[in-house]
C-alpha cells in the first residue's frame, strides 16, 4: 500500500477533490465524501476487501455514537423554536440586562438559542426581534443583525450538543470528554462575543438595513409563550447533568446512577423528553408533527456526519499514523503546529465549500488517524483540538455559505455589506479561537 510523501500526496487531492466536488460541481456533501473514500483507497493501492470494511467501520463507529445524540439534539431545539420558547429566552435576557445595553443582549440571545437550534434556524427565528429593536429606536437595525449573526455563529461552532462538535469530538476519539469541550467552548465563547459586540457597532453604523418582511413571522401575535423556566430547562438540563460527569471523573468519584445520567446520550435525551413534557403543543398531532420534523432536520446532518466518519475510517486504514509518527517529535512546539494545521485545514475547507458541519467533519475525520501518534491523555488536548476545527471552521462565512443569505435576506442587508461586515467579523472570530487555543496550550497544558 502506497505509503511516505505519496501517500500525503494523495489525501492532499481527496480534499481539493471534496472542495470541487461540494463547491464547484455543486455534489451534495455525503456523496463527495464518499466518492473520496473510495479515491483515497483505489489511489493507496489498498485491498478492496479492507476498503469496503473501512467505510463501513467508520460509517457505522461515528453513528454509533453520535447518532441518537444529533436526533434528540434536534427535537429539543424544534419544540424550542415551534413552542415560542426561544422567543421567551430572548425577552427574558433582555429584560434582565436592559435596554442601554440592547446589543450584547442581542447577541447573548443568538449564543444560548443557538445550542439546541441551527444558526440558520435561530436568525430566522430571532430576527423579527432585532426588527421590532430596531424600531423602537433601541439600536441601528444592522448592528443588531450582525450582533444576533455572531452570537448565534459562536456556540454553533464551539459548543456541544451542535452536531459540528459533537462530530468533532466523537472522531478524534474524544466523545469521553465531553463535558470538558462544553466548558472550555463556553469559557472561549465569552471573549468572542466581547469581540463580536465591539465589532457590531462599530461596523453596523454605517449600514442601512431595509425593512424585511420573513415570509413567517418570528413570533405570531396570537402565540402563547411558555414561560422561561419551562424554555430554559431543556436547554440547561443536559449541559448540567453533563458537566456533573466532568467533574465526577476530575474528582475520581464513581457512581453508577451518576455516571448513567451524565453520559451524553442520556443526558440529551433527558433534555429531548423534558422539551416535549414542558414545551408541547395543543394536540398530540401537532406534538407528532413537531417530532417529525426534528427527524428530518437531523437526517442530512447524520449522512454527512456518517459520510465523514467512513472517509476517517479509510484514513485509519492507510499508513498514515505509522508515517506520521515517524517524523513527528512531539513537544510542546510540535503541539502548537498541529493545533495551527487543524485550525488552517477546517478554515480552507469552510471557506471552500462552505458549510462549517462539513469543515468540522471532514478535519476531525483527517485528525482521527493521526491522534494516536501525538502522545495526547489530557482531556484539554482533546477539547483544545474541537476548539481548533470549531474556529477553523467560523473562518469564514461568505457568498458560499447558506448562512451568509440568511443573515443579508432577514436582515435586510445587501450582499456587499453583509460580505464587508459579517464575514469580516467571522474572520476575526475564527482567529481569536485560534489564538486562544494557543494560549491554553501554553499555559494550561
Amino acid at each position: 500500500m502506497l505509503t511516505g510523501y505519496p501517500l500525503l500526496l494523495v489525501i492532499a487531492l481527496s480534499i481539493v477533490l471534496i472542495i470541487l466536488l461540494t463547491s464547484k460541481w455543486k455534489l451534495h456533501p455525503f456523496l463527495a465524501l464518499i466518492v473520496a473514500c473510495f479515491f483515497v483507497g483505489f489511489a493507496t493501492g489498498m485491498p478492496l476487501g479492507t476498503l469496503v470494511t473501512a467505510i463501513e467501520d467508520g460509517f457505522g463507529g461515528l453513528m454509533r455514537y453520535i447518532g441518537i445524540i444529533v436526533i434528540f439534539g434536534s427535537v429539543i431545539g424544534v419544540f424550542l423554536e415551534k413552542s415560542g420558547g426561544a422567543m421567551r429566552i430572548a425577552h427574558k435576557i433582555i429584560a434582565l440586562t436592559g435596554e442601554g445595553k440592547i446589543i450584547p443582549a442581542i447577541s447573548l440571545i443568538g449564543a444560548v438559542v443557538s445550542v439546541p437550534v441551527f444558526c440558520d434556524s435561530g436568525f430566522i427565528l430571532l430576527s423579527g426581534l432585532a426588527d421590532k429593536l430596531s424600531q423602537l429606536g433601541k439600536a441601528n437595525k444592522a448592528s443588531l443583525s450582525l450582533a444576533l449573526a455572531t452570537g448565534l455563529y459562536t456556540t454553533h461552532t464551539l459548543i456541544p450538543p451542535t452536531p459540528g462538535p459533537i462530530a468533532a469530538a466523537g472522531n478524534i476519539g474524544a466523545s469521553g470528554y465531553l463535558g470538558t469541550i462544553i466548558i472550555t467552548g463556553l469559557c472561549f465563547a465569552i471573549p468572542i462575543l466581547i469581540i463580536t459586540w465591539f465589532f457590531s457597532k462599530r461596523l453596523g453604523k454605517n449600514i442601512t438595513a431595509e425593512e424585511v418582511i420573513p415570509d413567517e413571522p418570528a413570533e405570531p401575535e396570537n402565540q402563547v409563550l411558555p414561560s422561561f423556566t419551562k424554555a430554559i430547562f431543556p436547554v440547561v438540563l443536559p449541559i448540567i447533568l453533563i458537566a456533573i460527569g466532568t467533574i465526577l471523573n476530575f474528582a475520581g468519584i464513581e457512581n453508577e446512577i451518576l455516571d448513567f445520567i451524565s453520559n451524553p446520550l442520556v443526558a440529551i435525551f433527558l433534555g429531548a423528553i423534558t422539551a416535549m413534557l414542558l414545551l408541547k403543543p395543543k394536540t398530540g398531532s401537532q406534538s407528532s408533527k413537531w417530532f417529525v420534523e426534528a427527524i428530518k432536520v437531523s437526517g442530512p446532518i447524520l449522512i454527512i456526519t456518517g459520510a465523514g466518519g467512513a472517509f476517517g475510517g479509510v484514513l485509519k486504514a492507510t499508513p498514515l499514523k505509522d508515517f506520521i509518527a515517524q517524523w513527528m517529535s512531539g513537544g510542546n512546539s510540535g503541539d502548537l503546529l498541529i493545533l495551527a494545521s487543524i485550525f488552517l485545514i477546517a478554515a480552507v475547507l469552510k471557506t471552500a465549500q462552505g458549510s462549517s458541519t462539513s469543515a468540522m467533519v471532514i478535519t476531525s475525520s483527517l485528525l482521527a488517524s493521526i491522534i494516536p501518534t501525538l502522545g495526547w491523555d489530557q482531556p484539554l488536548q482533546f477539547a483544545l483540538a474541537v476548539m481548533a476545527i470549531g474556529g477553523g471552521a467560523m473562518t469564514v462565512s461568505h457568498f458560499n455559505d447558506s448562512y451568509f443569505w440568511v443573515v443579508s435576506q432577514f436582515s435586510g442587508m445587501s450582499a456587499k455589506d453583509t460580505n464587508r461586515s459579517f464575514s469580516l467579523m467571522t474572520g476575526i472570530q475564527g482567529l481569536t479561537v485560534l489564538v486562544l487555543c494557543v494560549l491554553s496550550w501554553v499555559i494550561f497544558v
